[in-house]
């Protein structure tokens, strides 16, 4: 049984490399979960709780790809959301997350609420929802959540507590039928839908499977998965997400006109994404395109989508060959084609402030210029990503740190799990 004694005992020992790798505190991991299930007893007066675990992801490649059907790359972390959970019999959800006012959501109302748009509730009804569309059991369940995967860090906070909710859905009322892969297309209808906001299916897909994954999403209802082995760790490697804060103008625009220009490319060829046009037939078209289309930045999204989709498939192909060096340049070759051709590391109407890019050259200047460093993520603020050796970290760490604050750099390690109930 899941309760804090359970816990403390050692309940969860067999779970956590699986969770966090090699770098994580044991006892401290104990105090964490048994302080969510004494948490949950205090709240909702179940002693024994289901307890589950979905991790945040990180972005190796593939920038803003997914929402052309293209190819990503992408790593489950070992930072989480866990769960303590409880069964209702009102149909209602209720979820407390440590910090945040608490969710209900009443299930027998299914369809999209207007004004639970960019809510946690409408997330919720939207999962319920995908469920019951499929055929599938839903019921009430009542849960807190605490989370270590840093909101607003392009480690998909969102997607993590979407993945999480269609876990608990599946598990309690469904003994786990649907795959990762359906989580992940569940949980992209309920932000798409009802939370309101254009998203591909990279961030879910990337929180639900569990390790490093390539992603063909050239058919979104079934997208290729091809996970694979591998430990930056075992070479040296460290790698790092440095926060470089918020800026905090409304980015929506920005992030919604990426797939909406690379689309207008693909509309003058009569698509409704660049996955289905021909790269050469592009390359061909320039000289009507640019007269056409009378944007260059559309022009110069598209040769971003392209080359970063065949740079995909050739890191997936270092990696499987054991090529470290010949990884590390595609990932440098990705981070200047955003930086260039993708333009996502400051939205053009906020030029004044550019912590994506100020981050960048300092990663430069302290780890040389030849450094493997790119924006991660959505971009136009936010996180970039960054792969230091051993013997560099604690001086990168501190550098960056006396100008982005305290904490801002987070090493992070690949978890193998997927998103699952752990005890119960």
């Amino acid at each position: 049984m899941a309760t804090r004694h359970a816990v403390e005992q050692g309940l969860l020992h067999q779970h956590y490399p699986s969770l966090y790798g090699q770098t994580y505190d044991e006892s401290e991991m104990d105090r964490r979960f048994g302080h969510l299930i004494e948490t949950h007893q205090n709240l909702f007066g179940q002693v024994s709780p289901s307890v589950f675990s979905t991790a945040g992801r990180t972005e190796l490649g593939g920038n803003h790809t997914d929402h052309n059907l293209g190819r990503v790359l992408a790593a489950t972390i070992n930072l989480d959301t866990i769960a303590a959970v409880t069964k209702r019999t009102d149909n209602k959800v209720v979820l407390i997350s440590e910090g945040y006012p608490a969710v209900e959501v009443d299930l027998h109302v299914l369809k999209v609420v207007e004004s639970e748009k960019n809510t946690t509730e409408a997330l919720v009804r939207g999962i319920a929802c995908a469920f019951s569309k499929r055929g599938l059991n839903i019921g009430g369940w009542q849960a807190n959540t605490t989370s270590r995967v840093l909101k607003g860090s392009g480690l998909s906070s969102s997607a993590a507590v979407e993945v999480l909710c269609g876990t608990i859905f599946n598990h309690l009322y469904n003994t786990d039928v649907l795959s990762p892969v359906e989580l992940a297309i569940i949980g992209k209808f309920s932000e798409n839908v009802y939370f309101g906001k254009p998203s591909g299916l990279m961030d879910q897909m990337a929180c639900a499977y569990g390790g490093i994954i390539g992603i063909d999403f050239a058919d979104e209802q079934k997208p290729v998965i091809e996970p694979i082995q591998y430990s930056f760790s075992e070479h040296g490697y460290h790698l790092c997400i440095v926060d470089t804060g918020g800026n905090h103008a409304d980015l929506t625009p920005a992030y919604a006109a990426v797939p909406a220009e690379m689309r207008k490319v693909a509309a003058y060829f009569g698509t409704n994404h660049l996955r289905e046009v021909d790269q050469d037939t592009f390359l061909q078209a320039l000289p009507e395109l640019r007269k056409t289309l009378n944007n260059d930045r559309c022009i110069l999204r598209a040769m971003h989508f392209f080359q970063e989709n065949t740079r995909v498939e050739s890191m997936l192909k270092a990696l499987a060959a054991d090529d470290i060096n010949a990884y590390l340049s595609l990932v440098r070759q990705s981070g200047e084609s955003s930086f260039c051709f993708l333009q996502n590391l400051y939205p053009s109407f906020f030029p004044e402030e550019q912590g994506l890019s100020l981050a960048i050259a300092m990663t430069k200047s302290m780890l040389g210029p030849d450094a493997t460093v790119r924006v991660h993520g959505g971009g136009f603020a936010g996180t970039i990503q960054a792969y230091v050796q051993e013997n560099e970290l604690e001086d990168y760490i501190q550098g960056m740190e006396a100008v982005f604050g305290k904490g801002s750099v987070t090493p992070i390690a690949v978890r193998s799990k997927p998103s699952s109930c752990i005890a119960e």
